[in-house]
């Protein structure tokens, strides 16, 4: 029993290491290679991926077709081709992954055109109606006896006595009066009672001469409208004269609010706009209103144009030298071509927007603008409607493309190469090196007089009418450089027809320079 048990566990054993050794022998011969021609597989496609041009770390514009030194000694940098797709606008137009705009949180924003519905908040002030300020001045000499009001502020209603004052010119006015009643000269009565009433005389009081025949020392006189005290220049004895303005009584039941409006807003205002008010002290009320009037003169000192609003204070809630909210609502209907306001980029001497070019490709360019509203800005030069712009992560772009980018636009893709030109000129020039593949060439040519050019080596584009099997490194030759409207430089044609003597002129020219140094 017990020999049979371990003849049982001993081929147990044995089956699973055979188990084992078949395991592994799988994986090792059909899983590792698996993994080994992978790696191999990814190594290689690194490895095939050949650059396409080195540059110069230093300066983007030094490009060579093979590794090498950049003018100042530096190694070249190999530039790979990233399979990348997209418009091109030329200079600084940028590249970045999907993978990189979700990580930055790229948004773009359409520029379209659509009503500018301008919005002005400000401060403005709660002053008096001007209109109901009544200024009270004495229309003859004498003297304050008695003062029925004491102080600013004080309220007083229409009718209201405001003052006695003793004028002996008064006296000599009804003692006139009373002689002419005496008389009963209708000529002389109409004249003393007319004189009466120009010096102010209250109607009640020549009522009750006429009744009482009797001279009144002390005269009162009352208020002809009903409102607050809003200056007080006398006290009860002060002796006044007819240039003395002794009180003001301002109407309150209706205020004036002026609003403070920036210069460059100014334009935007029009006599009928609505106007929402609001008050610190009241912050739930609201005041509807329009604009009254603007005033044409600006506030030297604060550079601001006055705009003029009316209110109701009926319940004296709005106290003049308050200072609220003021919310204008423009009436500017025009239609623009906006964007939203975060989405440009203003520095202290242009404005910028990065223009999402598609699949991926961005470019920083210049733009014109308007005016603005509190979303919104107007685009006057630089889009078109319908195109995309970043309204955010764009810093960090605009730095990126900012770099290189000339903040132009390239002409209608239906000009591609014969695009217009500023300016062309030929020069001599001998070739140095070419990179046919990316119509690319270097060239060591004349000075240039007309550009202020001196004699230098640089780096071209061709367009494709330039036939690159002419252009054997070290060869002398003619060609045609156009200064294009984007800022770069490329050569349109060329002339080999002098070939034999250029390189003749070059030998000679070599020839008197080594005697030279002899």
């Amino acid at each position: 029993m017990t020999n049979s048990k371990n003849t049982r566990m001993k081929a147990g054993v044995i089956i699973g290491l055979v188990l084992g050794s078949i395991i592994s022998f799988v994986a090792y011969h059909f899983i590792m290679p698996t993994q080994s021609a992978s790696h191999e597989m990814s190594s290689s496609t690194k490895d095939s991926k050949e650059p396409i041009y080195w540059v110069a770390p230093m300066d983007a514009n030094y490009r060579k077709d093979k590794p090498g030194k950049s003018p100042m000694g530096m190694d070249l940098v190999p530039v790979y081709d990233d399979d990348g797709s997209g418009p091109d606008e030329g200079a600084g137009t940028i590249r970045i992954s999907s993978n990189v705009e979700n990580n930055l949180g790229v948004r773009v924003a359409k520029a379209e055109i659509k009503p500018l519905n301008t919005v002005i908040n400000t401060v403005g002030y709660v002053t008096y109606n001007e209109e109901q300020l009544v200024n009270v001045h004495s229309r003859v000499q004498g003297w304050i006896e008695k003062l029925y009001v004491s102080a600013v502020g004080d309220q007083v209603t229409k009718g209201q006595a405001l003052y006695d004052i003793y004028s002996p010119e008064l006296v000599n006015a009804q003692e006139e009066f009373l002689l002419a009643l005496d008389r009963k000269n209708n000529r002389l009565i109409s004249a003393a009672q007319n004189r009466l009433a120009a010096l102010y005389l209250p109607q009640q009081a020549i009522e009750k001469l006429r009744a009482t025949r009797k001279i009144q020392q002390n005269v009162t006189f009352y208020a002809i409208q009903s409102g607050v005290v809003e200056s007080l220049s006398v006290r009860e004895g002060v002796f006044v004269k007819p240039e003395t303005m002794m009180l003001s009584i301002i109407d309150l039941s209706q205020v004036w609010v002026k609003a403070e409006v920036f210069e460059r807003q100014s334009s935007l205002l029009a006599m009928g706009n609505d106007v929402v008010m609001t008050l610190d002290y009241l912050p739930n009320k609201q005041w509807q209103g329009k604009i009254e009037h603007i005033h044409p003169m600006l506030n030297p000192k604060t550079r601001t144009s006055i705009a003029r609003l009316r209110f109701d204070n009926t319940n004296n809630e709005l106290k003049p030298n308050m200072f609220g909210q003021i919310t204008i609502q423009t009436s500017g209907n025009e239609s623009a071509l906006l964007i939203p306001k975060e989405a440009l980029i203003r520095t202290g001497t242009q404005n910028r927007v990065v223009l999402a070019l598609g699949e991926g490709n961005y470019k920083s360019i210049e733009v014109k603008v308007g005016r603005y509203n509190e979303n919104s800005v107007e685009i006057l030069e630089g889009l078109a409607e319908g195109e995309n712009v970043v309204s955010s992560a764009q810093f960090l772009l605009d730095s990126e493309s900012s770099k290189t980018s000339d903040f132009k636009r390239m002409e209608p893709e239906n000009i591609e190469e014969e695009t217009p030109e500023l300016s062309s000129v030929w020069v001599n020039a001998e070739v140095e090196s070419t990179m046919a593949d990316h119509r690319m060439l270097t060239l060591i040519h004349d000075p240039i007089p007309e550009w202020s050019w001196p004699e230098m080596t640089m780096d071209f584009t061709a367009i494709d009418a330039v036939d690159f099997s002419q252009l054997t490194e070290g060869r002398h030759v003619r060609v045609k450089i156009s200064k294009k409207v984007t800022g770069g430089y490329q050569v349109i044609d060329i002339d080999v027809s002098d070939t034999e003597m250029l390189d003749q002129q070059m030998s000679n020219d070599n020839t008197v320079i080594d005697h030279s140094n002899h």
